[in-house]
């Protein structure tokens, strides 16, 4: 299979041995701190700059293409590259190893979560995590909607999103796919509205289309590892157990989450909180908190999701059991689909991103994320400053509103000092991050 994919390279581009590649992508699995922007940004410095191992032109091409991909785009991008230099087993070396640090670091946490986090110095730690991850969060609302939001239509998607998700409930799938319907009418009958949203086809590559039988044999392959533990599942537990519930949730979850992990979170935040009561909204930020200290993709906090939802939800199983099965699922479930849109649909990306349809509605995709993402901020700005969170219903509408008198002022003050730590002096997160776990454990850890 290599042999059609490499052989259009650049002549600038180096070989490298399977077992030199190896090598690399273990080691980026327990470096790649910083989000997608910062593991992006590694990847291009290792095997752009220092390596060779892939061109300026190439390294574009295949990140527009993972962009355009649901699901978490620098782990994508890595099996891309793996995949580019020697075939499927380089794509399964490198996405699975720049996944796997993270998933059993994560896996450790939440073990030691469940019976630790009630000890005073960890609920001092987790208090000072949580503040700075609404810091984050904002932060990440910000950078995304510099990018996305040119013009006056991108910021009525984006406001229509968030009342969307924030006042009516609406689910994040129906509102990805309404973005993207929007997108492809303004296309079709007012592409003046939207044209500063599409973006033009980028330099074109000469790739091989991938056979029928290629593809069949992706398809067949990828969706019966994605299936094959939900069978298992269904055959001996049922389909109200909660392994089965989470691996059909997070199943939907792979297909749909565009625009990063963040823009995801809000809905799972939404269903796996109040709808599932797989755990509480203290653990979900708690999660996030915990997952944005850990290498690896951030989406990686399902993996913590997963193994608390199974861990209380554990009969018949011992809880820690159960909590390991739930976190293997959800990782499994999460990540067996990147490959598949790797290996089925780079053979076509040229013939992808020359349709303009396709760049206009993934552009008002875009948009609708940075409504989500403003919402998600707010959830946790709710939950992280104010001790009691009540919810008002009526004319349609669910709106969360605080208790006044319960503000946290301690936690107000490290999520602004947060805020501007990264925002205005652009402090490295991990240092943000440890600077209010350290504060947290000065302030409750006694």
């Amino acid at each position: 299979m290599s042999a059609d994919i490499t052989g259009s390279a650049e002549a600038s581009e180096t070989s490298v041995s399977f077992r030199e590649a190896l090598r690399f992508w273990a080691k980026l699995g327990f470096i790649s701190f910083g989000g997608p922007a910062g593991q992006i940004a590694i990847m291009h410095r290792e095997l752009v700059e220092l390596k060779h191992w892939i061109s300026e032109e190439r390294f574009l091409h295949a990140l527009n293409f993972c962009m355009l991909l649901p699901g978490p785009e620098a782990q994508q991008l890595a099996t891309y590259i793996g995949w580019l230099k020697h075939g499927t087993r380089g794509g399964i070396a490198a996405g699975v190893l720049f996944v796997l640090p993270g998933f059993l670091l994560i896996t450790l946490i939440s073990v030691l979560y469940v019976k630790f986090h009630s000890v005073g110095p960890v609920e001092g730690i987790l208090f000072g995590l949580k503040a700075a991850v609404l810091a984050v969060v904002i932060e990440a609302v910000v950078r995304i909607g510099r990018r996305a939001l040119r013009n006056r239509c991108s910021w009525i998607v984006a406001g229509l999103a968030f009342l969307g998700i924030f006042v009516f409930a609406v689910p994040f799938p129906a509102i990805v796919f309404a973005a993207a319907i929007a997108g492809f009418a303004l296309h079709r009958w007012r592409p003046q509205w939207i044209a500063a949203d599409a973006s033009a086809p980028g330099p074109t590559m000469p790739v091989a289309l991938a056979s029928p039988g290629r593809t069949l044999r992706v398809l067949v392959v990828c969706i019966t590892l994605w299936a094959a533990p939900l069978l298992i599942i269904y055959s001996v537990l049922g389909s109200s157990h909660v392994l089965m519930l989470e691996g059909l949730f997070f199943s939907k979850m792979a297909v749909v989450t565009f625009g990063g992990a963040y823009a995801v979170l809000a809905y799972v935040a939404q269903e796996a909180v109040t709808g599932y009561r797989w755990l509480s909204a203290d653990d979900m930020l708690q999660g996030l908190a915990l997952a944005e200290t850990t290498p690896g993709p951030l989406i990686l906090v399902l993996t913590f999701v997963g193994f608390l939802g199974a861990f209380n939800h554990a009969a018949p199983f011992d809880p820690i059991v159960a909590g390991l099965l739930g976190a293997f699922l959800t990782t499994w479930v999460t990540f067996v689909p990147c490959f598949l849109w790797i290996f089925l649909g780079a053979p076509h990306i040229e013939g992808l991103r020359r349709r303009r349809a396709l760049s206009s509605a993934l552009a008002m995709v875009t948009a609708a994320v940075v409504g989500v993402i403003l919402n998600l901020a707010i959830w946790f700005g709710l939950h992280a400053l104010f001790g009691s969170v009540r919810t008002w219903k009526g004319f349609g509408m669910t709106v969360a509103l605080p208790d006044a008198a319960s503000v946290d002022l301690a936690a107000v003050a490290i999520a602004a000092a947060s805020a501007v730590a990264l925002l205005r002096l652009r402090a490295p997160m991990l240092l943000v991050l440890a600077a209010s776990a350290g504060t947290g454990l000065i302030l409750k850890g006694g």
